[in-house]
C-alpha cells in the first residue's frame, strides 16, 4: 500500500519557508550543525548547472545532481566502481558478448508514481539519437547495432537499431561487437531513461532546455527528486518515495550549492556551511594537511587537464606551432610551484596505467626544440605570430594555471597570450560553437577504459570541439579496436591512434587530475574513487562524529606513546 509521503523539509520544519532552510530551522546553527540534526547534507557543486536533461548536459556539476535524481539500468558502487543492478534487477549476456537482455524491476517507478518499463528505455534512446537534440554524448550509443547509422540518417527505421522491448519488463540490446565496457555505459547519464509524457507536454522530443526540467515539472526515477532550483544559489533534493530501494536512503535531503570560486567555497566550509566542497582551495591544502588532516580528502582521479586548440585559427592551424606550445609548458614546475604537488604531469590524453594500458610519450619539456618548430612554421622568435586568447571558466585554480602558462609561452616563444575568464554557461557555449582560440578543458573518464578518452576526438564528435579530424585515427578507434580479438590487439590500436593525435596536437595535455575535497568528518559514505563518483544512496550524517574523532585521536596518541616506550 502506498503511504502518503511528506517532504522532509516540510516534515521537519513546517512553519519555515523552504528558502530559509539554507541555514536551518534552528537559530544560530550552521548548515553543518542543522544538517547533522536533520539529516540534510550540504554539498559544494562548482558552477551553476547548465541544465538537468540527462541527454543534453555534459558537465560534472550537472552530473552530480542528475545521478541523484535519475537512474539507469545499472549504477556504480562508490567504493569499488563495480556495476550494480539499478532499474534492471538482472541481465544475461550471450555467449558471443553481443546480446544483452535486461530484466526490468517490476517495482521500478517514476517519481510521479508511473510504472517504468522497457519501452521507456527504447523511447529514451530513440530521443538521445535524434540529431536535432544535439546530444554531445551520442557516441555512447554507437556500440549498439545500427545506432550510429540511425543517428547519421543512413538507417531511418528505428526498429533496425539493436534495442527492443521484448515485453514491459524485458529489454534486449544487440551490439555491433563485444564491448567490454558496455555495462559501464549503462550507468552514464546519457543512457538514462526520461519520462516521455512530461517531455512531450513541454515541447518536441528533440527540443533541448524546455520547461520539463523545471522543479515543478520534472519527473525522474532516481533515489532522490528535485524540490527546488534557485539559480546561482542551490538545488535541493529529497528522497523519492517511489524509488524501488527507497528504504535504503539515509539522508532526508541534499542541498547542492553553486560555488564557482574555491576561495568562497573554502570560507563556507570553514564557517560550517558545507559538509563537502566541490574541490579544495589548493593554497590552503598545506594548512589542512598540518592542522585538520581528517578534513582533507585527496585521491587519484581518472582525468586529464588540457587546453583545446582551435585548429582553424591562424597560427594554431599548424601542428608545429601546436607542438611548440606543448613543449614549452614546464609541467613539473607548474605542478610543484602552482598546484602544491597534488597532480601529476601529463603527456598524453589517457592517464598511464589505465587497465594496464600505457600511452605513448612523444614530447617533453623542450624550449629549444619548440623554438625550432616555431621558426620552421614561419615565426622565428615569435615574430609575426598573431596574438591570441586563452579562455577558462571561473576558478582560482584555472586562473593560476593560465597565468603560469601565459608567462612560459611569452618567455620561451616570445608570443602574446591574453586571458579570458568566463562563467560556466558562457564558457560552454563558446566551446560548443567554436568561439575560442585556446580553451581550458578537462576530461574525466565516463567509464574505466582508455576508450573513454580516445573516442572523444573522432571526427565530428560534439565533444571534440577542436575542428581536428583524422580518418586513420577514426578507423583505429571506431573499427580496429572494437573488432580486436585480444586485449593486446585492442591496446595496440589505441597506442597507434594516440600516437597520431599527439603528433597533430589538437589539444595540449597538462596534468593528470587528483580529486581533492574538504570533507566534514560527520559526512559518511563518500569514499574516494578513481572517477570521483558520488553515490548518494549510501551517504549519511553521523551526529556522533565528534566523539568518535576524539576517541580516534586519543587512541592514536596512546599507540604512539606506547611505541616510544
Amino acid at each position: 500500500m502506498f503511504k502518503p509521503y511528506l517532504s522532509p523539509y516540510l516534515k521537519l520544519c513546517l512553519i519555515v519557508p523552504i528558502a530559509f532552510l539554507i541555514t536551518s530551522c534552528g537559530q544560530g546553527e550552521s548548515n553543518v550543525e542543522s544538517g547533522n540534526r536533520l539529516g540534510i547534507a550540504h554539498i559544494g557543486n562548482g558552477a551553476e548547472p547548465q541544465g538537468m536533461d540527462p541527454h543534453v548536459v555534459t558537465g560534472v556539476p550537472e552530473s552530480n545532481i542528475i545521478n541523484a535524481i535519475f537512474e539507469g539500468l545499472v549504477y556504480k558502487d562508490a567504493s569499488t566502481l563495480e556495476v550494480q543492478p539499478g532499474v534492471a534487477e538482472s541481465w544475461e549476456i550471450s555467449d558471443d558478448g553481443r546480446i544483452y537482455t535486461f530484466n526490468i524491476r517490476r517495482d521500478a517507478k517514476w517519481s510521479n508514481g508511473d510504472s517504468l518499463t522497457a519501452q521507456d528505455f527504447v523511447w529514451s534512446w530513440w530521443r538521445g539519437l535524434q540529431p536535432a537534440l544535439g546530444s554531445q554524448y551520442v557516441f555512447m550509443f554507437f556500440p549498439i547495432k545500427n545506432a550510429e547509422a540511425f543517428f547519421r540518417g543512413e538507417v531511418t527505421d528505428f526498429d533496425k537499431v539493436g534495442v527492443k522491448a521484448i515485453d514491459d519488463y524485458t529489454l534486449q540490446v544487440e551490439l555491433n561487437n563485444p564491448t567490454p565496457y558496455f555495462l559501464q555505459l549503462m550507468d552514464h547519464y546519457s543512457t538514462f531513461p526520461v519520462h516521455r509524457a512530461t517531455i512531450e507536454k513541454f515541447g518536441e522530443a528533440w527540443e533541448s532546455y524546455t520547461g520539463w526540467t523545471r522543479p515543478q515539472n520534472i519527473v525522474s526515477n532516481g533515489p532522490f527528486k528535485m524540490d527546488s532550483w534557485q539559480l546561482n544559489r542551490n538545488v535541493k533534493v529529497s528522497p523519492n518515495p517511489h524509488y524501488w530501494d527507497h528504504d535504503r536512503i539515509k539522508l532526508n535531503g541534499i542541498v547542492f550549492y553553486s560555488t564557482e570560486l574555491s576561495t568562497t567555497e573554502e570560507r563556507m566550509f570553514r564557517a560550517g556551511q558545507l559538509h563537502y566542497t566541490n574541490e579544495s582551495l589548493i593554497d590552503r591544502i598545506p594548512y589542512y594537511r598540518e592542522n585538520y588532516p581528517e578534513r582533507l580528502q585527496i585521491a587519484p582521479y581518472v582525468g586529464t587537464y588540457l587546453y583545446r586548440l582551435n585548429t582553424e585559427v591562424e597560427g594554431l592551424d599548424d601542428p608545429r606551432v601546436r607542438r611548440a606550445l606543448a613543449m614549452t609548458i614546464d609541467r613539473d614546475r607548474l605542478v610543484t610551484n602552482v598546484l602544491n604537488d597534488i597532480f601529476t604531469p601529463a603527456y598524453s590524453i589517457t592517464p598511464p596505467g589505465l587497465l594496464g594500458y600505457q600511452p605513448p610519450k612523444l614530447f617533453d619539456y623542450d624550449p629549444e626544440g619548440a623554438r625550432t618548430l616555431l621558426a620552421e612554421a614561419g615565426y622565428p622568435n615569435g615574430e609575426g605570430f598573431p596574438s591570441f586568447e586563452l579562455q577558462y571558466n571561473t576558478s582560482e585554480q584555472h586562473r593560476k594555471v593560465a597565468i603560469a602558462v601565459q608567462q612560459m609561452w611569452n618567455k620561451e616563444l616570445n608570443i602574446q597570450v591574453n586571458l579570458q575568464n568566463k562563467d560556466w554557461k558562457v564558457y560552454l557555449d563558446d566551446e560548443n560553437t567554436g568561439n575560442f582560440q585556446i580553451s581550458r578543458g578537462g576530461w574525466i573518464a565516463d567509464y574505466v577504459d582508455p576508450n573513454s578518452f580516445l573516442d572523444l576526438w573522432i571526427t565530428g564528435s560534439e565533444l571534440n570541439r577542436t575542428n581536428w579530424g583524422n580518418s586513420e585515427y577514426d578507423e583505429l578507434v571506431l573499427r580496429t579496436a572494437p573488432e580486436a580479438k585480444t586485449r593486446e590487439e585492442r591496446f595496440a590500436a589505441f597506442y597507434e591512434a594516440e600516437s597520431i593525435i599527439l603528433k597533430d596536437m589538437p589539444f595540449i595535455p597538462i596534468y593528470t587530475y587528483s580529486s581533492h575535497h574538504f570533507r566534514h568528518p560527520s559526512l559518511i559514505g563518500l569514499p574516494p574513487n578513481l572517477m570521483n563518483f558520488y553515490n548518494f544512496r549510501d551517504v549519511w550524517l553521523d551526529p556522533d562524529w565528534e566523539q568518535k574523532l576524539n576517541a580516534k585521536r586519543a587512541a592514536a596518541v596512546s599507540s604512539s606513546s606506547g611505541g616510544a616506550q
